[in-house]
């Protein structure tokens, strides 16, 4: 009686066959799911798609993407880097260009080079010289005594706005594609960021320019455009190595002289 209870089939009773397939299924799931942790998203489109990315090397970011193509050109968030600046960064390094010998301006810039301080004290200059231009002339025909009568000048805001933006643009980025051609590592934000704080010391002289001394206006000019010169010069020749490229240097002191003397020239005549 025994042996015939022993061999009746038991895969369709509780507890059996089927416990042990849960117990696999599941292990199988989990091996599945870690899996999956370590390789996400997975691949539905063979080698068309992005592919399994391990937690070790994570995909590029978007950032990274647009910065290695042309296309990142044309993006706003390629540029969102340059100008996580906050106050008290952006005040150190303007008074740090007032200072052309105090210390190197590119190994305080390094690790965030920004462009905040090229728009932000360009676009301050410009209205600067436009404002203060006009009243300069008003200043100096009430001195002399003329009696021909002051009208406000809006040309001056069209030329400073082309000469500020046009320098501070242009000469930043021949030097760039010039150096790069002489086989200098140079680096164009590091370019733009400088000379836009050089800038900075302009917005100060141009308020002492208004004083109707046409002989005192010439000392504050030529001092001023000597301290940015200065930093330009000394800041550049940091990063250049070589006499034979000297002459970028002292090219970069007079044209930094010649803009002193355009701002005196054509606005505080």
């Amino acid at each position: 009686m025994e042996d015939s209870y022993t061999g009746l089939p038991t895969s369709h009773l509780l507890g059996s066959v089927p416990a042990a397939t849960n117990d696999e299924n599941n292990t199988a799931k989990q091996e599945a799911t870690d899996a999956n942790m370590q390789t996400f998203p997975p691949n539905h489109a063979g080698d068309r798609g992005r592919g399994y990315h391990t937690l070790e090397n994570p995909p590029e970011t978007f950032e990274q993407q647009s910065a290695n193509n042309w296309r990142g050109v044309f993006s706003v968030s390629s540029y969102t880097q340059y100008f996580n600046v906050d106050t008290d960064v952006v005040i150190f390094r303007l008074i740090s260009s007032f200072n052309p010998y105090g210390g190197d301006f590119f190994s305080k810039i390094d690790a965030n080079p920004d462009l905040y301080g090229l728009i932000w004290v360009s676009t301050t200059l410009v209205f600067v010289l436009a404002a203060l231009g006009n009243l300069a002339t008003y200043l100096m025909q009430k001195h002399t005594g003329t009696s021909t009568s002051w009208s406000f000048d809006v040309g001056y805001m069209n030329v400073a706005a082309c000469a500020i933006y046009g320098y501070a643009i242009v000469v930043p980025l021949a030097y760039y594609f010039f150096l790069q051609y002489m086989g200098s590592n140079a680096s164009l934000i590091r370019f733009w960021c400088m000379w836009g704080y050089s800038l900075s010391i302009f917005i100060i002289s141009s308020f002492l320019l208004l004083i109707p001394v046409e002989a005192l206006r010439w000392l504050i000019i030529i001092l001023t455009g000597v301290a940015s010169a200065s930093f330009v010069a000394l800041n550049l020749k940091s990063c250049i190595e070589g006499n034979e490229l000297s002459v970028a240097i002292v090219a970069a002191f007079f044209l930094q002289i010649a803009l002193a003397v355009f701002i005196k020239v054509w606005f505080f005549a």
